[in-house]
């Protein structure tokens, strides 16, 4: 192995949590990592192995730039960023949608601009731009279901788990634009020089996902 330890940047949350239980199911667990504890980095020299928790949006951001080798992100944060990193597998966890929704009864008349709202700018961008539709993107940071509930806008394009958050603002999913899932990704110079240790990990993961 070209470095002493294999960095993995996991993300903080629930997410994580489930990430962290395929890698040690999968031989690479680390001692403390899972501990209620504000310590931040974790090592087990044993299997080579070093921690990190980080915000998810921020994994990466750690693997395009090195920081980590390894890291665990959505697909949707791959789609709105596009990182230059590897994708190697769908760890088939953390799924949800991204879609389109709207109050209920909306109709798009096409006549207008069509004004959106969304934290994904990118992502929504491509899809109107696909659709052929004229809009106008609002960024917004959180709450994004309030923008058309105050006129805002006239549909939001948001992530989608249960859907409880929209039915409660009498908002509903018009389109699905894409399923998402838990990634691991990989830094490409990484890659390279330590192609042995990750394409061993990749594989154990793969083969806990299979079961």
């Amino acid at each position: 192995m070209g470095n002493r330890y294999l960095n993995i940047a996991l993300p903080k949350g629930r997410l994580g949590e489930k990430v962290y239980a395929m890698l040690e199911s999968a031989g690479f667990g680390c001692p403390g990592v899972m501990d209620n504890s504000r310590k931040l980095i974790f090592e087990n020299e044993d299997v080579g192995v070093r921690y990190f928790w980080v915000k998810p949006s921020d994994v990466a951001i750690y693997v395009e730039r090195g920081a980590a080798d390894l890291g665990v992100c959505g697909k949707d944060i791959l789609l709105e960023y596009e990182p230059d990193v590897y994708e190697l597998l769908d760890l088939g966890i953390g799924k949800c949608k991204m879609a389109v929704a709207a109050p209920k009864g909306f109709v798009d008349g096409r006549e207008r601009i069509l004004k959106v709202a969304t934290k994904f700018v990118n992502i929504a961008a491509d899809h109107y731009r696909k659709a052929g539709r004229q809009v106008d993107i609002i960024k917004l940071n959180g709450s994004i279901e309030l923008a058309p509930i105050l006129g805002l806008s006239d549909t939001i394009v948001d992530i989608v788990e249960t859907g409880t958050t929209l039915k409660e603002n009498d908002l509903e999913v018009i389109e699905t634009i894409v399923q998402i899932s838990a990634r691991l990704i990989c830094n490409r110079s990484s890659y390279k020089f330590n192609s042995d240790v990750i394409i061993k990990l990749c594989n154990a993961l793969a083969a806990i996902k299979e079961k």
